[in-house]
């Protein structure tokens, strides 16, 4: 048998790939953002979106420079989790009911959690291929770049936006959205798109829970079945 030829990279090679080095940036922004967010409201703001921006920036590097990565999916979702995550967190304390906030928390890591692992079972090589999925909202989600994208922005933008508009810890949530309607067109206008996105978001992550727990059961059936 005829040996491999060729040099297998080394652990250090992949860790300084690009897209994963604007991973470890966007860890450090989102550090600097929390520990600064109630001291500096704009700053924690700017930091956080450029963070989140930077989340397909590395996707594009990932593509353009042949160096897509396990770990930098894995590094990019934790990110994500964990940044979006806090911000919820936040909120639920600054807004009544918190409620709300908190249960958006669940449902994300809930249905990306699940999905993730599905994907794994199935042996698929990302959780974004939906192809024999026969929801057309989720199938519209994940196959429309630019459709993902607006949902994905409206989300963390109505996060933001929810946060500079809070003024103590005691908001009531309906009060603030009344009283920005109000005073503001184009801050309404941001919001209302923001919510619109928001919705269609949430609704595809229940669908993405429900196929992923299906796929799940599906998986402990077949392996029962077989002998």
């Amino acid at each position: 048998m005829a040996k491999r030829t060729g040099t297998r990279p080394g652990k250090l090679s992949v860790y300084l790939y690009i897209p994963n080095i604007i991973g470890y940036l966007r860890v450090i922004m989102n550090i600097i953002a929390f520990a600064r967010c109630y001291n500096n409201k704009w700053l924690f703001s700017v930091l956080y979106f450029l963070s989140f921006v930077l989340d397909g920036v590395d996707g594009w590097c990932a593509r353009k420079f042949n160096q897509v990565s396990t770990f930098g999916s894995v590094l990019d979702m934790v990110t994500d989790r964990i940044s979006t995550g806090s911000l919820l967190v936040i909120l639920s304390q600054v807004y009544r009911p918190g409620f709300i906030f908190l249960s958006l928390l669940a449902l994300d890591i809930g249905s990306h959690w699940l999905q993730m692992y599905s994907t794994f079972l199935s042996g698929k090589v990302s959780h974004k291929d939906v192809k024999d999925s026969s929801n057309w909202l989720f199938k519209a989600y994940y196959g429309n770049r630019m459709f993902m994208a607006y949902c994905c922005v409206a989300v963390e933008v109505l996060y933001i936006v929810l946060f500079l508009l809070a003024e103590n810890q005691t908001e009531s949530l309906m009060d603030v959205l009344t009283r920005t309607a109000k005073q503001s067109l184009l801050i309404s206008s941001i919001l209302a798109l923001s919510v619109l996105g928001c919705t269609i978001k949430q609704t595809v992550n229940v669908i993405q829970m429900k196929t992923a727990a299906d796929l799940c059961v599906l998986y402990d059936i077949d392996k029962k079945q077989k002998p």
